[in-house]
C-alpha cells in the first residue's frame, strides 16, 4: 500500500495517439509506472485493453473535443503522439492531422488546466520558423510553435529521425522496409543518431514527463543520451 505523501505525488495522464505505435508503449510505460495515478486515453475505436489505471475514452472528431470536455480536467501530464506518415494521405489531410487536430486537443485541455505538462511527439527537422520548402518540418513547426504559445507549466517537444520498430508491424511503405532491415545492423552503427528504437523514445518521453528535464527540445542525440 502507497503511503499519503506517495499517493499525493503520483500523477494524472492524458494521452492521445495510444494505439500508434510509440503511444502505445508510452501508455503501457505510464500504466505500469508506480508514479502514475490514472491514464485517460482519448481514442476513436476500442482497444479491448484492460487495466485498473486505464480509463479508454472513446472519441471520432478530433477537430472538437467539447463533447468530451470533462475528461481534460485534472490531468498532470499529457503526451500527444497523433500522427501520420508523409505521402501516405494528401497535403491538406496532413496539415490537418499535424497542426488541427493538436490544436484542438491542447487548447482544451489548457482551458482546464493550469499546470499540465504537455509531451509532444514531433519529427526531426520540425521547423519553427516555418520557412521549410519541407511540409512535414512546416507542419510540425507549426504545431510546435501553437503548444509552446498556450504557455503550458512545463513543454516538452521530441524529434526523433528514424523510429526503430521493437515489435513486428506492416510498414507503411517500401521505405519503411528498409529502413526496418539495414537500421539495426548497419545505420545505426555508421549513423548513431539517423534514429531511436520506438521503446526508448518512450521510455524517454515518460521519464521526462515525470521527472522533468533541463531543456525542451529533445533531437535524437538528446533522446540517446536522456536514456543513458
Amino acid at each position: 500500500m502507497l503511503e499519503d505523501g506517495q499517493q499525493e505525488n503520483m500523477k494524472n495522464v492524458i494521452i492521445a495517439g495510444g494505439t500508434g505505435m510509440v503511444g502505445g508503449l508510452v501508455l503501457e510505460e505510464c500504466l505500469n509506472d508506480s508514479g502514475v495515478a490514472k491514464v485517460t486515453s482519448i481514442v476513436r475505436k476500442p482497444t479491448g485493453i484492460g487495466h485498473d489505471k486505464l480509463e479508454e475514452v472513446i472519441h471520432e472528431d478530433f477537430l472538437d473535443f467539447s463533447p468530451i470536455a470533462d475528461r481534460f480536467k485534472n490531468q498532470d501530464i499529457c503526451f500527444y503522439c497523433v500522427g501520420v506518415y508523409t505521402g501516405t494521405v494528401p497535403k491538406d489531410t496532413f496539415r490537418e492531422i499535424t497542426v488541427d487536430y493538436t490544436r484542438a486537443f491542447a487548447e482544451t485541455l489548457r482551458l482546464h488546466n493550469d499546470q499540465t505538462t504537455f509531451c509532444f511527439l514531433s519529427g526531426q527537422g520540425a521547423d519553427l520558423k516555418q520557412q521549410s520548402r519541407i511540409m512535414f518540418a512546416r507542419d510540425k513547426g507549426a504545431a510546435e510553435n501553437l503548444i509552446i504559445q498556450l504557455n503550458f507549466d512545463q513543454t516538452y517537444l521530441f524529434r526523433p529521425g528514424y523510429i526503430y520498430p521493437v515489435t513486428l508491424r506492416k510498414e507503411p511503405n517500401l521505405g519503411y522496409k528498409l529502413m526496418r532491415i539495414l537500421y539495426k545492423p548497419i545505420l545505426s552503427k555508421l549513423y548513431p543518431n539517423i534514429g531511436v528504437p520506438s521503446l526508448q523514445l518512450a521510455q524517454v518521453m515518460v521519464n521526462v514527463a515525470l521527472n522533468g528535464a533541463d531543456k525542451v527540445i529533445f533531437e535524437n542525440r538528446d533522446i540517446k543520451e536522456h536514456s543513458n
